[in-house]
């Protein structure tokens, strides 16, 4: 299934994909031969890693290669190969065995470029090459800077020697040779169908450093069968996985191509990488929008209002054929591990990702308006507060990308996660916008639906734990207007243990607030009114019954109605201030429009 699925990819993107068994690589020297074949230059196009950008980079010919007699490239390939230079050691020396290796792969390089060149005998460009590597190829000078790992590129006067349509056409028939066994297996094709030539094993891994890895870094085979314990039957390579040549260099195109995409991957911090893509080429803006870091809450508020106008899953799935795919690998050594693999209708994908939101949304009081986490923030908010910032070394392992699998499924977030927010938040004693928007997503997405809770605060919830964390906030408020200098606040000293045990620390601190209370209704009376009133009637839903003990899922509601009511206060004051704005403007009053003139 994942290989005919990328296949099918393959051909949708049949222009944006390089030549057969060919891969995008940096070039550090071009090697550019006269015309006449009599004398060549070598071009430093080495650059540091302050200049990537202005890296020259083509798609040359590349197949997987190992061993200790490993075979050329065709055309473009290292020094060691291209113009014979052997490796030094760790110390600068060469030794015999490294002269006599370099020679013997400069041999099989210019062996298997003149398979090409005298075949080509109209080819201005390939006569060219013919007569540099009979004699020119002694009069080049090598630059000592130039070591024998670095890649060698061909071109002659402006023209590239690997992009010739007969070099491709070559070194494919190359690659089938070598990766077919020498002799040619047929067989039933398990992606097309076909019956044609197989692959003993798979031409292409993907590209070095392009799946993180909390391991070494290595190219990843997406098959590979190398022990008779690993095969079924006992059998090796690709015999139990009939893959031709077309479908199995088609399908690594594919997936480096996804994995290089800015649009089509989503690289996790710690380990792994998310792939998708859809089977038609279709509007993508939903998805691009999920995995863009910084969305737009309109697009966001547009996709929440299109869940309740809009026909369910399983009725839209009949009416939008297109489907969405998701790829999740990690990487094992040389092998790439398939975590997990989504196949399922584009519409339920969407409604999916519209529920997310919804259900994790955290209203900003102050400036009214709902915020909306990334995805990556709210696995880091599990990590530890350093003070400014969220310390990315202690996010936990794998978090984000079980939060992704939750919002593309549709399932709650792992077990995990509310243990480890809640530890976090008695830890570093920090509440803000990615923790906030976990719980609400934790609860929201609970079996019980007792647990599910509102975006903004809900006044006639009788919820013990989440009147507790409103009472907890409006007592906060109470000492911070009565002692608005103090440095250490309620949620400094008592909010680990009003969240745990809210019986016996909330009284404690309702009978403290008294002595606050007398002294607003002393120097600002309105205050001490509001706020002695709102402390009546969440007294009076609790009917004076508060918890004498929250487990995880209760101290989740307690935080959420006390983050709820000081949204409402920020909402009171943001509102009182505006009031204030307009009405100091209209005692002013506004300078008259002068009349128009006259016509």
């Amino acid at each position: 299934m994942l290989v005919q699925r990328l296949n099918e990819y393959a051909d949708r993107v049949a222009d944006e994909l390089p030549a057969e068994f060919y891969r995008a690589k940096k070039v550090h020297w071009v090697l550019d031969i006269a015309e006449d074949g009599a004398s060549a230059v070598l071009l430093d196009r080495r650059t540091s890693s302050r200049q990537r950008g202005e890296a020259l980079v083509e798609q040359v010919p590349y197949v997987q290669r190992s061993g200790t007699k490993v075979p050329p490239y065709l055309l473009v390939d290292s020094a060691e190969f291209v113009l014979g230079v052997p490796k030094a050691d760790q110390a600068g020396h060469i030794s015999d065995k490294a002269r006599t290796e370099a020679a013997r792969r400069h041999a099989a390089y210019r062996e298997l470029a003149l398979t090409w060149a005298e075949a080509e005998e109209e080819d201005p460009a390939a006569g060219a090459l013919r007569r540099f590597l009979a004699d020119g190829i002694t009069n080049l000078r090598l630059p000592e800077t130039l070591e024998a790992k670095e890649t060698v590129a061909l071109m002659v006067g402006s023209r590239w020697l690997h992009t010739t349509p007969s070099v491709q056409r070559l070194w494919g028939d190359v690659v089938r040779q070598r990766k077919g066994g020498g002799e040619e297996r047929k067989g039933q094709c398990l992606s097309c169908g076909e019956h044609a030539g197989l692959l003993d094993t798979i031409p292409e891994p993907v590209k070095k450093g392009a799946i993180p890895t909390a391991g070494g870094s290595n190219e990843g085979q997406l098959i590979s069968v190398n022990t008779a314990a690993q095969g079924r039957g006992g059998v090796t390579q690709l015999a139990n996985t009939p893959i031709c040549y077309r479908c199995g260099g088609r399908m690594m195109a594919a997936l480096n191509h996804l994995v290089a995409s800015s649009t089509h991957c989503r690289r996790f911090r710690d380990d792994g990488v998310l792939l998708w893509w859809t089977r038609e080429a279709t509007d993508e803006s939903v998805l691009a929008m999920f995995f863009d870091d910084q969305p737009d809450p309109a697009d966001i508020a547009h996709l929440i209002d299109s869940l309740h106008t809009e026909p369910s899953p399983h009725t839209s799935a009949r009416v939008d054929s297109d489907h969405f795919y998701g790829l999740s690998l990690g990487l094992n050594n040389a092998r790439l591990v398939v975590r997990e693999w989504i196949d399922t209708p584009l519409p339920t994908i969407k409604t999916c990702i519209g529920a997310w939101y919804a259900d994790h949304g955290v209203y900003d009081g102050w400036n009214d308006r709902t915020r909306y986490v990334p995805l990556w923030q709210m696995a880091l908010s599990c990590g530890r507060w350093t003070g400014e910032r969220y310390a990315s070394d202690s996010a936990p392992r794998g978090l984000e990308s079980e939060l992704l699998r939750s919002a593309l499924r549709g399932d709650p977030p792992p077990a995990r996660t509310l243990p480890l927010v809640l530890q976090r938040i008695h830890a570093d004693r920090r509440i803000d916008a990615p923790r906030i928007a976990l719980l609400r997503l934790i609860l929201n997405r609970s079996a019980d639906e007792e647990n599910h809770v509102m975006p903004t605060l809900d006044p006639h919830s009788t919820d013990p734990a989440y009147l507790s964390g409103r009472l907890f906030a409006v007592l906060e408020e109470i000492q911070r207007e009565a002692l608005p200098d103090l440095n250490t606040t309620l949620r400094d000293k008592h909010f680990s243990t009003a969240v745990t045990a809210p019986n016996a620390t909330l009284r404690h601190l309702r009978v403290n607030a008294n002595a606050h209370l007398k002294r607003l209704r002393r120097d600002n009376r309105g205050a001490g009114v509001s706020l002695e009133k709102r402390i009546t009637e969440i007294y009076a839903k609790l009917h004076d019954d508060l918890p004498l003990h929250l487990t995880p899922i209760e101290q989740g509601r307690f935080i959420t109605g006390y983050e709820h009511q000081r949204a409402e206060h920020f909402a009171a004051a943001r509102e009182g201030a505006e009031a204030r704005k307009a009405k100091k403007a209209s005692q002013e009053g506004t300078p008259e429009t002068p009349p128009e003139p006259a016509a």
